[in-house]
């Protein structure tokens, strides 16, 4: 097997990290929305923490995404 073709399998592997986060996203937002439909006083205190959830779940993805890229270029 080529180094290359080694590479671009692993970086294949990395990008399997993008279907736990499509999951994760999906998971986040349809539970804000259900709480919002519940309770709409609530969104306020409710956004916040959506918000940190999206972004500590993206965060999963953009790492997936540089350690990809590093395995391909190096």
């Amino acid at each position: 097997m080529d180094i290359a073709s080694a590479k671009v399998i692993g970086a294949g592997i990395c990008m399997i990290a993008l279907l736990g986060v499509g999951i994760g996203l999906g998971t986040i937002f349809s539970s804000f929305i259900n709480s919002i439909a519940r309770n709409p006083s609530a969104r306020d205190k409710i956004f916040n923490i959506g918000m940190i959830g999206f972004a500590a779940t993206e965060m999963v993805a953009i790492f997936a995404i540089i350690i990809a890229l590093i395995i391909l270029f190096t």
